[in-house]
């Protein structure tokens, strides 16, 4: 009885599913362990003096634990999901918020928590939650009528920015904005309020680098070193670059880049650009196509959904999933200043995988054809 339950439970999710999307996801988890083991053996065998699969093996388990933790949120009945939206948001920003207490400082930034078995940074848990949070609001029944919601939203999204820039991280604070931005506007919100969210967030960053210049100072100093190279350190984003140009279209093969070895963090922060170096321009294209046919699918499924937190949620989480590719692609091509982006599913970091998989979890959730689950 059991094994016929758990046989037609299963057909059902796998009819159900989007297969297409759950392949890409699964490529993508792949292709980081092959990058990883390819981007971080010689950094743990010749500069840390450590086992050359110490990296690897770390970052395949977390790939299991992101691999579970994906198949379980995608399992998970959908109204359920919905329901428990804000005690997820509420855990995570709890986390966030812990940080400048309790938080690992590591090379002038404090973003991470010691948990014993590794360091999680809350924050990448965090944002795709706050779409979901940000979409509870907008399409809350008590305010169906009211534009109060987007100023709530706001508000949210304020304090998750606070937050951030006090660790500092002004990249993933940018890239919040960015998908929040997307959120509202798919919404449908007022120009008019647009244009004033934009003018409160320009006026409490400019009273921010006018007030507090030794906190914040850097975000200047970063803007005049992107505009004029001369008047400061470029070393990694120029580092980055040359890889690129060097790799060209096929690269210099695997193990025979350099970048790896000479920039720090290159394995998180510049992994395409490690990728481009040994692999070729052309590997990387590849890439960056995988995460814009997700985006494409989940985009074409909205077209589908009748339940607008469903709609405007899967609008929310493509954002998150182009911008931060994106932006970590134009760190590496030296078209946008240093942030410390991760690449989603393929930057080694437990905390990145962590976050990529939930993403993936919620994605596959509110794409799966509800048809199918009830016959």
């Amino acid at each position: 009885m059991q094994e016929n339950l758990f046989k037609f439970f299963f057909i059902n999710y796998w009819r159900s599913i989007d297969k297409k999307i759950l392949l890409s996801f699964l490529v993508l988890f792949f292709l980081g362990l092959f990058f990883s083991f390819s981007s971080t053996s010689s950094l743990a065998g010749e500069r840390l003096n450590k086992d050359f699969y110490f990296f690897f093996t770390k970052h395949f388990i977390f790939t299991l634990l992101a691999l579970v933790i994906m198949l379980i949120i995608s399992l998970i009945n959908t109204e359920m999901l919905i329901k428990f939206t804000l005690p997820l948001f509420s855990l995570s920003l709890f986390f966030l918020i812990l940080v400048p207490i309790l938080g690992v400082e590591v090379k002038g930034a404090k973003r991470w928590l010691d948990l014993y078995f590794f360091r999680l940074q809350p924050i990448e848990i965090l944002k795709p939650f706050f779409i979901l949070m940000t979409v509870k609001i907008l399409t809350s029944e008590k305010f169906q009528n009211s534009q109060f919601k987007y100023f709530i939203s706001f508000i949210v999204l304020s304090s998750v920015i606070i937050l951030l820039i006090d660790q500092p991280d002004l990249g993933q604070s940018i890239l919040l904005i960015l998908v929040w931005i997307a959120t509202v506007f798919v919404s449908g919100v007022s120009l008019l309020y647009m244009i004033v969210f934009f003018s409160i967030f320009f006026i409490a960053l400019g009273s921010l680098l006018f007030f507090l210049p030794e906190k914040f100072g850097y975000i200047i100093n970063r803007l005049i070193t992107f505009f004029d190279p001369s008047q400061g350190d470029k070393f990694q984003s120029s580092s980055a670059l040359d890889a690129i140009k060097l790799g060209g279209l096929t690269g210099q093969g695997m193990g025979e880049g350099i970048l790896k070895e000479s920039v720090p963090e290159a394995h998180t922060d510049y992994v395409i650009a490690v990728i481009s170096e040994e692999y070729g321009s052309i590997v990387s294209i590849m890439i960056l196509m995988i995460f814009l046919y997700i985006s494409f699918r989940i985009i074409k499924n909205c077209f589908n959904q009748e339940n607008q937190f469903l709609k405007i949620s899967l609008s929310g989480l493509a954002s998150l999933l182009i911008f931060q590719t994106f932006i970590h692609a134009g760190v590496n091509t030296n078209l946008l200043p240093t942030t410390g982006m991760t690449l989603p599913f393929l930057s080694y970091g437990g905390s990145s995988l962590i976050g990529s998989a939930v993403l993936a979890g919620l994605v596959l959730n509110y794409t799966k054809n509800k048809v199918y689950l009830y016959d």
